[in-house]
């Protein structure tokens, strides 16, 4: 084996980070017969050198600057696993393209608020950046679109991006628990994050729809525009009525090229029970794309973890060793469209809850607000009283959430309804 070892400067020793360092250890020999060359740690980066982190790093140097790590003359790669969309990761990053590194990372925000001038830098330098890990955390999604459908005109891209968010879904509806207690048991299992409203905010899955519609519309990532809404107003009566109907709720991220512009959602929607994503259990990952050649291929995995984040990495580390160099979103940086975003999202059904006061020509109000609004009824049932109210759950014929809204801003008038109403998108998958 005649080729130089390829060398990596590794910024971030966290879970993810000891995750690449243990591959790196244990899987030698492995990746120098895939890759025919060796990859090797020379240098490391986190704050406290001190810490036990049940790894051997005792050959590898050590910067507390990160940033320091990107400039070093003895490391090919530099690999960011810190996280934080500013601050070290953003200088780090900037500093190792200008150091002539290439650059792996596993960091979605850092992309999704900076990724288009970043990716300008490298290419003009002749550096890749790779993020395989950055989204769905081991679902090689990133090499699909940039790879394996690179034929095809994408139609559409959706999926439940969130791991911590399926699982607080799918424990409220396998156990009939509410949405404080399966929440507080997963802040206590170390499931979200410091700041939890970036996974039931929908804000991290949020940052992983904005690359991946930018990889396949080609288009500027564009974050800001993505419409986002968080799963904290769904209640377990949410998730029984939905069953009932023979509907599952999930955080659903979908990205699609109208001829509105640019459609990105990710929000609470209903989906077919039976569907794959219906099924789909626990903190799992699933994403679905859409070509026009290819037709629907859906990946489902893990979507965070050390083994799974840390084996997405490496793929992008193997892939600059056997010499594989792609565009940061899979076509020149330059050549990206400033994506124009659809002011309003294609028309679907919705379902509506609401709590009425139980007498006699209730619905009939409600049924016409919801007709001035262009809005027509697919199904109507009514629920067990409480009392003098009456739950009332309708399915809309397709509509727009525009048109769903200005319904909703009338019912206030009726003088029948009691308390706040909740519509959800059905997705058709």
């Amino acid at each position: 084996m005649s080729a130089k070892p390829l060398r990596l400067g590794l910024a971030g020793l966290g879970t993810v980070g000891l995750g690449v360092v243990k591959i790196v250890q244990q899987h030698a020999d492995l990746i120098a017969l895939r890759t025919g060359r060796a990859v090797q740690i020379t240098a490391v980066s986190a704050r406290d050198k001190t810490k036990n982190r049940d790894a051997d790093l005792s050959a590898y140097a050590w910067e507390t600057d990160p940033v320091a790590l990107a400039k070093r003359d003895d490391i090919d790669v530099f690999v960011e696993v810190m996280g934080g969309h500013e601050g070290a990761a953003k200088l780090a990053t900037e500093a190792a393209i200008a150091s002539g590194k290439d650059v792996v990372t596993a960091n979605k925000a850092l992309l999704a608020h900076h990724g288009h001038g970043l990716a300008l830098a490298a290419e003009a330098a002749g550096r890749v950046i790779r993020f395989e890990a950055a989204v769905a955390g081991g679902i090689p999604v990133i090499k699909a679109l940039t790879e394996g459908l690179a034929g095809n005109q994408m139609r559409r891209v959706m999926g439940v991006m969130n791991g911590s968010c399926n699982y607080i879904l799918t424990r409220m509806q396998n156990e009939g628990l509410s949405y404080a207690e399966v929440f507080d048991a997963a802040n206590q299992l170390g499931y979200l994050e410091a700041d939890p409203n970036l996974d039931v905010g929908g804000i991290d899955a949020g940052h992983k729809l904005s690359l991946l519609a930018a990889i396949a519309f080609g288009t500027k990532v564009s974050f800001d525009a993505v419409e986002l809404e968080g799963i904290g107003a769904i209640s377990i009566d949410d998730i029984r009525l939905a069953a009932d109907m023979g509907y599952r709720i999930k955080l659903l991220g979908v990205a699609q090229m109208t001829g509105r512009g640019l459609e990105q959602r990710m929000t609470p929607c209903l989906v077919p029970a039976d569907s794959p994503l219906g099924q789909l259990q626990g903190g799992t990952n699933m994403v679905v794309l859409e070509g026009d050649s290819v037709g629907q291929i859906v990946l489902r995995g893990p979507g965070a973890g050390m083994g799974p984040t840390a084996s997405a990495v490496m793929a992008d580390v193997l892939d600059i060793a056997r010499g594989t160099r792609i565009s940061t979103f899979g076509q020149p940086a330059a050549s990206l469209a400033t994506p124009v975003a659809a002011q309003s999202a294609t028309a679907a059904s919705y379902y509506m809850r609401m709590t009425l006061l139980d007498k006699p020509g209730a619905l009939a109000k409600i049924a016409t607000c919801l007709g001035e609004a262009g809005v027509s009824i697919d199904q109507m049932r009514q629920y067990g009283h409480e009392g003098d109210n009456a739950t009332v759950l309708l399915v809309t014929h397709k509509a727009t959430r525009a048109d769903i809204d200005h319904a909703m801003s009338r019912f206030g008038g009726t003088g029948v309804l009691v308390g706040a109403p909740v519509a959800l998108r059905i997705e058709e998958v």
